[in-house]
């Protein structure tokens, strides 16, 4: 027999409080099979709730398995419903992740947009029409390459915009760009498969490769991109590139060595993967087209718009040469089915009617003064630094001559309150870059680029004798 207690206090109904007692009662043999319940009447007296309650809680038990009615004798507790032992949930004290904890720094992380400028009351309408007017067809599964209307979209947008050639039947939308890129390994990179990367490179790329059981081959990257000279002898599955804002040293690739890069795919007979994550944002001159207007057969082509809008906006596209399409459409079905059909309808909308080009143009000019406002701040503060990478995209590299940027100095800066990247960090091929830091301005405000690069110099000089 076990007591049954009541607490009205608690958000738990009060039939869920006795089956809960009554089934853990069983599990723990503190009920034993065979054992005969009060009836459900003698129960709601004792513990003071009406009859109904107590049947309610009854009924889901026998239903389940755990309690038996037997005619003329009443409720017992059916045989085989015991534990043999006691399973108690295990707690675990993990430690906190870096973005659970209250930020008490400015925060230099490129990539990061000023989601503060998403045009939500714009987002919001068009989400409101595609849901009033939209067919029911739309809340149904949709397809695993995505939904028509945003691919006819791409096409156009893609074709003005970055120079692409493509037709929508070879574009696929996907979970953001580190879906795609995740996908595009696994089709072509994995079981020990070679990639050559470029390095330095993003460490979130490098994960995907890695987690792939890939082998990674590091090939040099200067400020002008990829050096295709260094490519290997063998030929690799793939070469990775981002040459409209090589990330991180923000280098733009050159016509001549995209040539050679095409080149090279060409007689290695494989792919380049292009990934073309932010390069609407360039400040001086037009944007470089993209490779895979190029050499269409030869060019696997990602974006996201991530960067241009919302990282919370989950949608990112691979664009695939004619023979891997089928190959790729498989992958994709298997990895989550389908892309939100109400989000692509939305940013389908978003993009014919004009919004786009808009925004970009309004983020232009905001990240432009932003990364004005940085170069200012690093030449007022640090006159032996130099700035690394083209003014494009929504970060920048500073090296400060003398300072090396270690794990134990980066950690000190934080406690000052200024959080930087060493390109260390992102290296695939260690100590070419000590001196070298990221710093990314999308997401801060003029005020807090200004105290952080304030605070950097303070965090350098207080700790002179330890990195000169």
């Amino acid at each position: 027999m076990i007591f049954i207690t009541i607490d009205r206090s608690q958000s738990i109904s009060l039939t869920q409080q006795i089956y809960d007692q009554v089934r853990n009662g069983i599990l723990e043999k503190q009920l034993k099979e065979g054992e005969k319940l009060p009836s459900s009447r003698e129960l709601a007296g004792t513990i003071g709730v009406s009859r109904n309650i107590v049947l309610e809680a009854y009924e889901r038990l026998i239903a389940e398995g755990y309690l038996e009615v037997r005619p003329k004798a009443g409720t017992f507790v059916a045989l085989g419903t015991s534990l043999s032992f006691v399973e108690r949930p295990m707690r675990k004290d993990t430690p906190k992740k870096a973005e659970d904890e209250k930020k008490t720094y400015i925060d230099f992380k490129a990539g990061n947009p000023a989601i503060d400028y998403f045009p939500r009351k714009k987002w919001a309408q068009i989400t409101k029409e595609i849901c009033l007017h939209s067919s029911e067809s739309v809340f149904g599964y949709g397809e695993a390459a995505g939904m028509k209307e945003l691919k006819d979209a791409l096409v156009d947008y893609l074709k003005r915009v970055r120079g692409v050639q493509c037709r929508a039947e070879q574009i696929f939308i996907t979970s953001g760009a580190t879906q795609g890129l995740k996908l595009i390994t696994e089709m072509l990179g994995k079981d020990n498969k070679s990639i050559a990367v470029e390095d330095p490179v993003t460490d979130e790329m490098r994960n995907i490769f890695t987690f792939s059981n890939a082998k990674i081959i590091p090939v040099p990257v200067d400020e002008n991109g990829i050096n295709p000279n260094s490519l290997p002898e063998q030929s690799p599955s793939f070469v990775f590139v981002i040459p409209s804002h090589q990330f991180p040293l923000g280098g733009i690739l050159s016509i001549q060595r995209r040539l050679q890069l095409i080149e090279y795919a060409k007689r290695m007979n494989c792919y380049i993967v292009e990934d073309d994550y932010d390069s609407e944002f360039t400040y001086e001159g037009a944007p470089v087209p993209s490779i895979q207007g190029i050499a269409p057969n030869h060019v696997i082509y990602v974006g996201t718009f991530s960067k241009i809008l919302s990282p919370g906006l989950r949608i990112g596209y691979v664009i695939l040469p004619e023979e891997l399409v089928d190959s790729f459409e498989q992958i994709k079905w298997f990895s989550d089915r389908h892309t939100s059909s109400l989000e692509q309808l939305v940013l389908a909308q978003f993009i014919r009617e004009g919004y786009l080009d808009r925004h970009v143009r309004k983020m232009k000019k905001i990240y432009k003064e932003k990364r004005e406002r940085l170069v200012s701040a690093i030449q007022q503060n640090f006159q032996g630094a130099t700035i690394i990478g083209k003014s494009a995209g929504m970060h920048l590299v500073v090296e400060i001559p003398g300072v090396d940027f270690c794990p134990t100095f980066i950690h000190k800066m934080e406690h000052s309150g200024v959080k930087v990247y060493p390109i260390e960090q992102y290296s695939l091929v260690k100590g070419k870059h000590r001196e070298r830091i990221v710093m990314g301005y999308g997401g801060l405000t003029l005020e807090e680029i200004e105290k952080g690069v304030l605070l950097l110099r303070k965090t350098i000089e207080s700790n002179r004798k330890s990195i000169f």
